[in-house]
This record gives structure tokens, sequence and C-alpha cells, in this order.
């Protein structure tokens, strides 16, 4: 089973499922998920290939909802779920496959749909590190620099790196080789018929008023909002705006 952290202890409230973004982790989501855990139990994983998870030699969106679907079996069989980017994508296909196992659904500024940007420039900046010579984040961070990555990526990344062992907590490799499957989103001929909400960052591109006719063929009950002055991360960049327009949907 995925590697799993969990905040608070169980109450009469659904659990809460986080799923990371791509290069991330679940100890991205600390601040968040203790904050939300006031009232019920938060399980943030890692995803598989990331973090403390195993390593697999696959990389779909059934594979990834698979993994979230036994994660919620082993804490009681439903919950309500937030994903993020690719973590956002598998949300979708776990109600989409599993929909007894999602009682309400958050997205985080991703769309069911295939995009046709790259991140596999950032796994060749990851692999320019010198390991051999890290003896701290901040020396990774550097390095991170000098191949061009922004500040802010370059603390969420170094949040992936094993400075003990000289090794990333990413499976580069298979994330590589499976990029395509990453940007894609599988043609499914289902729908969900829960309770959705589409959260996306003001700034950022990642969902177009386009998308929303095949949101709402998906998922016919869901609902779009977005959190002013904030990008593609939109939990990192305005978390506070980010938690309570979550709280606010999960206790509707």
């Amino acid at each position: 089973m995925l590697n799993t952290i969990a905040h608070g202890t169980p109450t009469d409230r659904p659990p809460l499922l986080i799923a990371h973004g791509l290069y991330g982790s679940g100890r991205n989501w600390g601040v968040i998920a203790k904050r939300l855990s006031d009232d019920r139990q938060v399980i943030a994983v890692d995803m598989r290939n990331h973090g403390e998870s195993a390593w697999t030699d696959s990389h779909t969106y059934a594979d990834l909802a698979a993994d979230l679907a036994e994660v919620i079996v082993a804490f009681g069989g439903k919950m309500d779920v937030v994903g993020h980017s690719m973590g956002g994508k598998s949300a979708m296909m776990l109600a989409l496959q599993h929909p007894e196992a999602v009682n309400r659904l958050v997205v985080a500024d991703i769309a069911p749909v295939s995009y046709s940007h790259t991140q596999a420039h950032f796994i060749t900046a990851m692999r320019s590190v010198d390991l051999a010579s890290v003896t701290r984040r901040s020396d990774a961070q550097a390095q991170l620099a000098e191949a061009g990555v922004d500040a802010q990526l370059q603390s969420f990344f170094t949040q992936s790196l094993d400075i003990e062992n000289r090794a990333w907590r990413l499976n580069l490799d298979v994330l590589e080789r499976d990029m395509p499957h990453i940007l894609a989103f599988p043609e499914v001929e289902t729908h969900w018929e829960g309770p959705a909400l589409f959260l996306t960052g003001g700034e950022s591109d990642y969902v177009k008023a386009e998308d929303r006719d095949r949101i709402k063929t998906l998922f016919p009950k869901s609902r779009f909002a977005k959190i002013p002055g904030a990008g593609h991360w939109l939990h990192a960049e305005n978390p506070r705006a980010f938690e309570a327009t979550v709280r606010a949907f999960l206790d509707a």
C-alpha cells in the first residue's frame, strides 16, 4: 500500500484523503493537512514512485486510482478526496472507476484533458545535481538554481531529496518514460454523480473555459471556484484561502 501520513484521529466526519502532484509528496501538504484535521482525520499519501512509497514499473492513472482505492479501503471504505495536478487526475479516475470510495471530490488546478506542455525538463534539472557533493538541501537548491529552476520549485523538489543516501525519492526513469500518460487523461465512458469542486488558481491557465464541458460531462454536479492571486501551486501560494474554500465545500 502507499505510504500514508495520518493527521488527527477518526471522528464522525468522513476522513479526508490528500493526493499530491507530480514530484511532490505527502509531506508537502503537512500544514494544510494538520489544519484540516481539527474535526476529521486527514490522510496524506505518497503516490507511487514518489516519497516513501514503492517504485513500480508503471505510472498510469488506472494504477494511481487503484492505489488510492486501496488506501481508502484500509481506512474504512469511503473518504472525501482532495487531489492537486497529477493527484487531481488520479482523484478523478478514482471517482470514475471506484465511485463507492469517494464522498466529496476536490480537484485542484487540473482538468480531465490532455496537456501539451512537458515537465520532463525538471527531471533533467534534478539529474544534473551532483548528489555526491550535497550535504544539505541548500546545496541541491543552489545547483537547481544553476539549472534554471526558480526558487519556489527548488524548495519543493528538494523536499524529495534523501540527503543521507544521496538519492532522489522519485523514480525519475519511470516518470520520464510515462510522462505522456501523466500529461494525458484516459478516455472514459462513465461519469460520477457525487459533489465535486474544481478549484483553480486565479493566475493559472491549467483549467480553461473550454474544459468545463468535459468536466461537466464526467462530473455533472461539479462546481467551480478560484483562488485569487495564485497560480498552479495554489495551495502553497495562498494556503489560507485554499484551506477555507476546501473546508467550506466539505462542510456544505
